[in-house]
């Protein structure tokens, strides 16, 4: 085993338990920090594919912004256990066999699927410096369009934001 394989396993094993304290965790801010505790872990895997772009993306608006969000409106809806309502033992039980369900959905999917090998980091598929010479050579009319027209929208939104005098 080298060394790529033994931080995929960690990261996957990282990420696996993260998911199940999503899941388990009785707080809901808890639950938030796990979650950005698999997005970290999912960040980790695309650094291992080569793909900083990726990567960069998903901490930013995923583990960040979309995260954030999150907390903020768990910690605005003040939930207690006086407020929460009561949950029925019907619901678990079906929970319990949705989830049967899709497990076998994914075992049958992947015993139906060719087993392939698979180099990890190798190549310059992802990288953002192929993305920039794309923006800027091929798409660059579009690029520019797509920036003036965020340009008047940010304008557009101060403006109707601002009181009137």
């Amino acid at each position: 085993m080298n060394v790529t394989e033994i931080l995929f396993w960690i990261l996957s094993a990282l990420a696996i338990a993260s998911a199940l304290m999503v899941v388990l965790s009785k707080n809901p801010v808890h639950s938030v920090l796990w979650l950005i505790m698999v997005f970290f872990a999912i960040s980790g895997h695309y650094i291992l594919l080569n793909a900083q772009f990726l990567f960069i993306v998903n901490l930013i608006v995923y583990a960040g912004a979309i995260m954030v969000l999150f907390l903020f409106v768990i910690m605005l809806m003040n939930l207690n256990t006086d407020t929460e309502p009561q949950k029925n033992k019907w619901l678990k039980v079906a929970g319990v066999v949705a989830g049967g369900c899709l497990m076998l959905v994914f075992v049958a999917a992947l015993k139906s699927s060719g087993t392939q090998q698979v180099q990890m980091g190798e190549g310059n598929i992802g990288l953002i410096e192929n993305l920039g010479k794309a923006l800027f050579n091929e798409y660059v009319l579009p690029f520019e369009i797509s920036s003036v027209l965020f340009l008047s929208a940010m304008v557009g939104a101060v403006v109707i934001g601002k009181k009137g005098d």
